[in-house]
């Protein structure tokens, strides 16, 4: 196990340095200029040129990606040209709220899928069967974005109970950034509970048709203990991968919802610095992104052999 974890942290690294160069390469490919949205179509010359060399943007591409990439070794992901604030510490404030916001929604996800995945498998073909099928692909179909300005439109507008939009910190009140963020949180558990229902369904369905549950049933054995210790376990492998995608995704960035409900998490700033061409970051955001998504796939390629014994790593 220690010597395939050393082996694909080995294999991150070029993985991470093709990432940042094609990142780079098309930031700086796409039309739109920082220096030109700072100060107008008719800039002073010589702050365009202190800016620029300020930056480093007076310099060609190959030399601005080795300085920007020699600094992050350094760690040092660079300045702002906008927020005037280090690229670092604007990822470091709106991390933890991504974060906060990705584990809440899969965890009220899981909460409606796991019974209603295995409820739908164990009535299979049944009227209960059927609803939850049908419920599921309906929230399936409806996009995040339309199902969010629904709910802000129902339960902000109409029946003020939630903020339309916005983040409380829970310094300044646990109970106001519970409510601020219960909107979006119900947005991405949707979602997911849907597409992650039936998966668990189908996953199930096809484990509950096997030989070793067939035996296991022969011997006398509970219907709970089939379905919940050996069935549930198997079954779950392919629902556990795609949870793991679920959160380097949305760690990634809940842009649409986010944008939504102005909620000033890593999407929104990946937005705003994309609408303002502000490489730094851009870059330093991409690159969260990136790290985000390799290191969620090697935890989740460790923890398959802790679900199913059977799977060794030599």
């Amino acid at each position: 196990m220690r010597k395939y974890i050393y082996k694909r942290l080995l294999a991150i690294i070029p993985v991470v340095i093709c990432l940042t160069i094609i990142v780079f390469l098309i930031i700086h490919l796409v039309p739109g200029n920082p220096i030109l949205l700072m100060f107008g179509y008719e800039p002073d010359p010589v702050q365009v040129e202190a800016i620029k060399e300020l930056y480093g943007l007076d310099k060609p591409l190959y030399q601005q990606y080795f300085h920007w990439i020699s600094n992050i070794i350094r760690f040092d992901w660079g300045k702002s040209i906008h927020l005037k604030e280090p690229v670092w510490g604007l990822i470091k404030e709106r991390l933890p709220r991504t974060f906060v916001l990705c584990i809440l929604g899969i965890g009220l996800s899981l909460l409606i899928a796991i019974p209603s995945g295995i409820l739908s498998a164990v009535k299979h073909n049944t009227f209960t069967d059927l609803n939850i099928t049908t419920f599921t692909l309906i929230l399936i179909s409806i996009p995040s974005f339309w199902l969010g300005i629904i709910l802000v439109i129902l339960f902000a507008v109409f029946i003020p109970i939630f903020p339309p939009g916005g983040y409380i910190p829970p310094e300044k009140g646990l109970w106001g950034s519970i409510v601020s963020i219960t909107l979006p949180v119900v947005v991405i558990a949707a979602a997911l509970a849907a597409s992650t229902t039936r998966l668990l369904r189908s996953s199930l369905l096809e484990v509950l048709n096997e030989d070793y549950i067939m035996l296991a049933r022969t011997k006398g054995n509970p219907n709970n203990r089939v379905l919940f210790i050996h069935a549930l376990r198997n079954a779950f492998i392919p629902v556990f991968t795609t949870v793991s995608m679920q959160v380097a995704y949305l760690l990634g960035g809940e842009v649409v919802i986010e944008r939504v409900f102005s909620f000033p998490g890593m999407g929104l700033l990946l937005i705003s610095a994309i609408e303002k061409r502000d490489y730094p970051v851009i870059q330093g955001t991409i690159l969260a992104f990136t790290l985000i998504v390799v290191f969620v796939n090697l935890i989740t390629d460790v923890l398959y052999a802790a679900i199913d014994p059977r799977i060794k790593y030599d």
